[in-house]
């Protein structure tokens, strides 16, 4: 069948299935897999004749869109906080993984390009830390203490000044997303670059090891979350300058609600960076070393896991869970 008739013979059905999408059009759960199993029939029609299509990336994303749809009518007998977290947030996820991912490119990138920067301009680092962090950092270092500066102020004051800080931050990475995914981009260039030039920073004064310790005990929330954070802001600018079939203000309000929902979850894991950099990294050097590395590699494991491997698992379950009610 030729292309320009497989979209005629389809192009009424497809529209009123993003009616239903939009909330237009209402459906009863039974309809809707009807509309689900008809829409999947399509796909693979698609991907089989025109693999390289517009038509089966529009496809792809619609079955993806009426897939959530179905799922939300059936009835929620858990609490609706641990649905949210536990099945909506990483459902959403691993919809726009490949943000997720676009969002880590960038993020190396611009850490390497602050390494890069350190190491051919010794001037660098004072102009990205401040010359007077520059200074007392070399100081504590001299005097054996490389993370002193997290040992000042006292620890549930230092808590929620960190943890406020860091939401700020993070909602800048999320909102700036609306100008077009470019105030995400250079939020996050500005970050990315500060964390590469001080970690070469500690590496230049020979205390990388001993920083290390301290740093990536808040780290591995902190910083995953920022990029997690950078992932909302590109869905947000993308939504925007990439609308599809849908009007731009709809896909807009499509794009916003899902990537909100995203920024939503790492709130939990940002205050508890900011509970472990205020309790937690001022006895970095005091506690044993394996105490540090289960800490951090513990952190890390946690938060790879939910946004990295957990949305595929959930989508999986998902999908079995409708081919049997379906069937």
């Amino acid at each position: 069948m030729r292309e320009v008739y497989f979209i005629k013979q389809n192009k009424e059905k497809w529209l009123g299935i993003e009616q239903v999408i939009q909330g237009k059009i209402k459906k009863n759960p039974d309809d809707l897999s009807s509309l689900y199993i008809n829409l999947i029939n399509d796909l693979s029609f698609a991907q089989s004749y025109y693999p390289k299509s517009n038509t089966t990336v529009y496809l792809n994303h619609l079955s993806s869109q009426i897939f959530q749809k179905i799922y939300k009518t059936k009835r929620i007998e858990e609490n609706r906080l641990l649905y949210f977290f536990k099945t909506e947030v990483p459902m959403i996820v691993f919809e726009y993984r490949r943000y997720l991912l676009y969002s880590f490119i960038f993020f190396f990138s611009f850490m390497l390009i602050g390494v890069l920067s350190a190491i051919y301009d010794k001037d660098f680092a004072n102009l990205i830390l401040s010359e007077g962090y520059v200074n007392m950092t070399i100081e504590n270092i001299k005097n054996g203490n490389p993370v002193g500066v997290y040992q000042e102020g006292s620890t549930w004051g230092s808590t929620i000044g960190i943890t406020f800080n860091n939401i700020i931050v993070g909602a800048k990475l999320y909102l700036y997303g609306i100008f077009l995914g470019v105030g995400t981009f250079f939020v996050l260039m500005q970050n990315s670059i500060m964390v590469g030039t001080f970690q070469y920073f500690f590496y230049e004064h020979g205390a990388l090891a001993d920083s290390a310790r301290g740093i990536w005990l808040h780290g591995a929330f902190e910083i995953f979350s920022m990029i997690v954070e950078g992932m909302c802001g590109l869905i947000l600018g993308a939504s925007i300058l990439f609308p599809r079939t849908l009007s731009r203000f709809n896909s807009f309000k499509n794009g916003f609600k899902n990537s909100f929902k995203i920024f939503l979850s790492t709130i939990p894991f940002t205050i508890c960076a900011g509970i472990i950099e205020g309790n937690v990294t001022r006895h970095a050097l005091k506690m044993p070393l394996a105490l540090n590395l289960i800490i951090i590699f513990g952190c890390l494991g946690i938060i790879s896991f939910y946004y990295f491997f957990y949305p595929a698992i959930v989508n999986k379950k998902i999908k079995k869970q409708i081919k049997n009610a379906i069937i």
